[in-house]
């Protein structure tokens, strides 16, 4: 997590990211940094458009639908034991008409 917010700070500092400088803030912070870390965070951010992922909703879509989803769960149970009481009336009918 401190990797990130290191890059964070860079980005709103308007410094460029390189692995230097997140080195340099991680240590600054006390957090001894993981070079192999370090690295895949500055190669992975140099494809990023940081500015428009941050614009963009993912995370509010992405938890709305899993909410969605456990709604959904949640009331295909309480529709299914009405169903199965109507069968088991049904064959106590049976029963009695033989």
């Amino acid at each position: 997590m401190e990797y990130m917010y290191a890059a964070m700070l860079l980005y709103s500092a308007k410094k460029p990211i390189t692995e230097e400088s997140v080195t340099a803030i991680l240590n600054a912070a006390g957090v001894t940094a993981d070079g192999i870390r370090v690295k895949a965070l500055c190669a992975a951010l140099a494809e990023v458009n940081i500015e428009e992922a941050l614009k963009a909703p993912v995370f509010a879509t992405a938890a709305a639908t899993p909410a969605a989803e456990v709604k959904k769960e949640e009331a295909k149970p309480a529709e299914k034991p009405k169903e199965e009481k109507k069968e088991e009336d049904l064959q106590g009918l049976g029963a009695l008409f033989g």
